[in-house]
């Protein structure tokens, strides 16, 4: 088997804020927000990591309107590292989820109206951009 790699993400976490809603030039929107994934040890502290995620297009719209601090998500994607330079010069990064998928696992009112569960997939001919 010849494969090339593998780049997928899965993760089931706690949104840290409200999403973050831009638009770019062409109207298309952008969706950042932080999601924290906890691991449970017995008789230790526990762990938690924080993830940057971001969702483009449709996605983002989903994320904007029906994702809030606190809820609980499935988000399915693919790591991306943004390299930049800062406004002295210096060279920053930062690594970054790249959302396909996301599900509301549990959230406040508005997924009480009918909207718990529910399944957004990024359209796999929508073409990404790095953000």
């Amino acid at each position: 088997i010849n494969m090339s790699g593998l780049n997928k993400v899965l993760l089931i976490g706690f949104l840290g804020r409200d999403p973050d809603i831009k638009f770019l030039s062409d109207g298309s929107q952008i969706a950042n927000f932080s999601l924290a994934t906890t691991e449970k040890r017995k008789g230790k502290d526990d762990i938690t990591e924080w993830h940057n995620v971001v969702a483009f297009g449709r996605l983002a719209e989903i994320c904007g309107e029906y994702l809030q601090k606190g809820y609980l998500v499935y988000i399915e994607g693919k790591i991306h590292t943004q390299n930049w330079e800062d406004k002295e010069g210096n060279k920053r990064q930062r690594v970054q989820v790249l959302a396909q998928r996301m599900q509301i696992l549990r959230g406040g009112q508005k997924d009480m109206n009918g909207h718990s569960g529910e399944d957004h997939e990024d359209s796999p001919d929508e073409q990404v951009p790095f953000y």
